[in-house]
């Protein structure tokens, strides 16, 4: 097939900052590159990391980049806003990156459009005639209560979701068989237990004594960290129990102190010796800093789609403490996992799992070695496959 595939408009693919989508954009890529399925082209936010970026010598994935930060093109974006065209279902730096990729798209004719997270695109491609809609959907953004729903939801020819969660979220608009749960995958090659560690626990102001617990991902209300740290101030009996916490307000080398940010570490003071936060840690050390932890902690307090922390963490044969919220019970068992249900006693809970595995090393052990028995379908290679499966059973 020939494919092109729109992305979010913010984030660059390659995923040179990172960004959970566009990961998964760059393992399906490598797959079709790997095998010569398809015939795919990327419309992508320029970034001048990606000039020289190997994935650019492929001859089957083609990246058209579209200028959305120069002078010109923040001039042009402002006019735009000036004009205040009609039709807009995003805001007017994201329209701005699809009118100008769309400008380029339509100069080819393309067998399927994947539109990657962003439903709204729909509604001006199938209003222009545009056939082989497809929507790779990894948030709930698609439902009866969003804009134009009625509109959007005859638009596509298929829709795969990222966990039955979503899969079930959009079935109250669209019908079953038009959606397909594709469960997301990482490399499990660069989340190995095995690997040699470039940081040690002394280097980050632990002991080698100490219990970790580890947080990784955007630092938000959503994710659940205040709770987790309200469940660290009712541990205090328990001094050799710290806390790793992870990650930036956003994606990419952004800085990491914002008022959400000083209230945690605020509410934190009384224990500040026991909590360490990273700020913003490049993806490819996660790994390093993930071998550092006895427990992961994916506390999650809104309907979190599909994690990938939960699927990093597992690779990496650690037992897991998370929510029920979401896609979440999707990536672990109850044999490799604590799920605590959220509402009025969720910081107590999450309090009593941490202290029971902390007190107990036997089902930490018997929990990690499931982890990593579960590893193996989370990888990579198999979310590509069946990601170009599901593609491959739309009926266009």
């Amino acid at each position: 097939m020939k494919i092109a595939i729109l992305t979010s408009g913010i984030l660059p693919v390659p995923a040179v900052q990172g960004g959970a989508v566009e990961n998964l954009i760059d393992f399906y890529l490598e797959f079709n590159e790997q095998r010569q399925l398809h015939d795919i082209t990327v419309f992508s936010v320029a970034h001048p990391d990606t000039k020289n970026h190997k994935a650019l010598q492929s001859k089957v994935n083609h990246y058209h980049y579209i200028d959305t930060s120069s002078r010109k093109a923040r001039i042009m974006r402002k006019i735009r806003e000036w004009i205040q065209p009609k039709g807009d279902y995003y805001n007017n730096h994201i329209e701005y990156y699809f009118e100008r990729a769309y400008r380029q798209l339509r100069r080819q004719r393309y067998d399927c459009i994947i539109l990657e997270n962003r439903p709204g695109y729909a509604k001006k491609l199938a209003a222009r005639g545009q056939k082989g809609i497809v929507l790779h959907l990894h948030n709930d953004l698609l439902n009866s209560n969003v804009p134009y729903h009625e509109i959007l939801k005859d638009s596509f020819s298929g829709i795969l979701t990222v966990s039955d969660y979503i899969r079930n979220q959009v079935s109250t608009l669209v019908a079953l068989d038009k959606i397909t749960t594709v469960h997301n995958g990482i490399n499990l090659h660069h989340f190995s237990p095995k690997s040699q560690s470039s940081i040690h626990r002394t280097d980050l102001g632990f002991k080698a004594d100490d219990f970790i617990l580890v947080y990784s991902g955007r630092i938000n209300k959503d994710k659940g960290i205040s709770e987790l740290i309200d469940a660290m101030l009712l541990l205090q009996d328990e001094p050799h129990i710290k806390l790793l916490v992870i990650g930036s307000t956003f994606f990419g080398n952004a800085t990491n102190d914002n008022s959400f940010v000083r209230s945690l570490k605020e509410k934190a003071k009384s224990i500040s010796q026991r909590i360490i936060f990273t700020g913003f840690v490049d993806y490819h050390r996660m790994p390093d800093y993930l071998r550092l932890a006895d427990v992961a902690v994916v506390p999650s307090v809104w309907d979190d789609p599909f994690p990938t922390t939960i699927l990093e963490a597992q690779a990496m044969g650690l037992p897991i403490i998370c929510s029920n919220r979401g896609g979440i019970p999707e990536e672990v068992g109850t044999d490799n996992a604590i799920i605590v249900p959220t509402g009025e006693q969720y910081v107590n809970g999450l309090a009593e799992a941490i202290r029971s595995l902390y007190r107990s090393p036997e089902q930490r052990a018997a929990m990690s070695e499931v982890s990593l028995r579960r590893a193996p379908y989370f990888d990579k290679e198999r979310f590509a496959d069946d990601f170009f499966k599901a593609l491959g059973s739309i009926p266009f």
